[in-house]
């Protein structure tokens, strides 16, 4: 029995040792394999770390609003007799744009200039008699009264007139007109806007830690939705003497001449304000860059061993603006990054530039994405 048990314990241990020796060789030479194993030449495309000059600036969004802008309402009642203006048209200060019916009020002022012109009469009648003493001080002095109570009236009625004629307080363009011949308006009904649109303002807010950067006369430029390829300067005209508690921002006004009226009020503008001397910067595409919690990194291209290795490498950056990044420490000009694949690198991994135009990410200083 004792034999019978050894020999069944032996044939065991040579059967499980055969197991787990063969097993652990095999890791061995797979593991070994895999250390070994060249890795594959990563398809990338790449970028050159360009020199440029920046001028010092600060960047925010604004609004434009004109330097005049109202909507022209009516201040009494009545039927409108003329329209004599087109919607959208160039009008100048004080020229009529809207009558209204004043066909009562026109024979009323002609009874009170009437009444005028007799009190009138009266007035220098009484005033030789009183030279001769043949009437009193006291009947001097109403008639003096009637007179101009008589003028009063006739000044009060043309100023009912004037309130049926609605004239152009400033020279601007008109909006849409918002009346038709023949319709009754009441006081406080819309007829029409009117905007000054040369020169143009434009609004816009900035942190308080900037407040000390900026002064009324300093230049800026302004870029517009509408005119991509055109940028509009100008320069700040006012500053907000407090700066709002619930935003901690300014708020500034600046100033621009519109003699083609391109501007327009309620355009959204992107503002860039000049702070100082123009700068020497290093620039890479911001696809190169590697933003990390303990430090930004780019992959550095060069030839070694013949072949075209990545090598990582830690930089400081800057300034960033459209596409582009500030690279204030790491870099020289010329030295080539890599700008898309990056997560596929590994310090001195094997690599091949891409010849595809289409597969290079666009890096511009004042991209232009299409709307879609």
């Amino acid at each position: 029995m004792f034999k019978r048990m050894s020999l069944m314990l032996l044939a065991a241990i040579i059967v499980f040792g055969g197991i787990f020796g063969y097993k652990a060789i095999g890791n061995h030479f797979m593991n070994e394999f895999f250390d070994n194993m060249p890795m594959p030449v990563a398809n990338i495309t790449a970028a050159s770390a360009n020199a440029d000059r920046w001028e010092a600036s600060i960047t925010a969004v604004g609004s434009f609003v004109a330097m005049q802008g109202t909507e022209l309402t009516a201040e009494t009642s009545g039927i409108v007799r003329e329209i004599l203006f087109e919607s959208g048209t160039a009008v100048e200060q004080g020229q009529l744009l809207v009558k209204l019916d004043d066909s009562i009020d026109q024979p009323e002022l002609a009874r009170l200039k009437a009444a005028e012109k007799l009190a009138q009469i009266e007035l220098n009648r009484n005033q030789r008699l009183f030279q001769e003493r043949s009437v009193s001080e006291l009947d001097l002095r109403r008639r003096e009264s009637e007179a101009e109570q008589a003028t009063a009236a006739v000044r009060i009625q043309q100023a009912r007139i004037a309130q049926k004629e609605i004239r152009a307080p400033f020279s601007g363009i008109t909006g849409i007109r918002r009346v038709n011949l023949g319709q009754l308006v009441s006081p406080g009904s819309a007829v029409v806007s009117i905007e000054s649109l040369d020169p143009i303002y434009l609004n816009f807010t900035l942190p308080e830690q900037r407040l000390a950067e900026i002064h009324e006369g300093q230049q800026l430029r302004v870029r517009v939705d509408a005119h991509q390829e055109q940028s509009f300067d100008g320069v700040i005209t006012a500053i907000a003497p407090a700066v709002r508690a619930s935003s901690r921002s300014v708020e500034v006004q600046a100033t621009l001449q519109n003699p083609e009226q391109k501007l327009r009020p309620g355009m959204f503008g992107r503002v860039e304000v000049l702070t100082g001397e123009a700068r020497d910067v290093l620039l890479v595409p911001q696809t190169a860059i590697q933003f990390n919690t303990y430090g930004n990194s780019v992959f550095v291209l060069r030839e070694e061993d013949g072949q075209l290795k990545a090598f990582q490498r830690f930089v400081q950056t800057g300034e960033s603006r459209g596409d582009l990044i500030n690279v204030t420490d790491g870099l020289a000009q010329g030295d080539r990054v890599a700008t898309s694949g990056l997560l596929k690198l590994r310090n001195g991994a094997a690599v091949q530039v891409s010849e595809n135009g289409n597969a290079q990410p666009s890096a511009e200083l004042n991209p232009q994405p299409a709307n879609q």
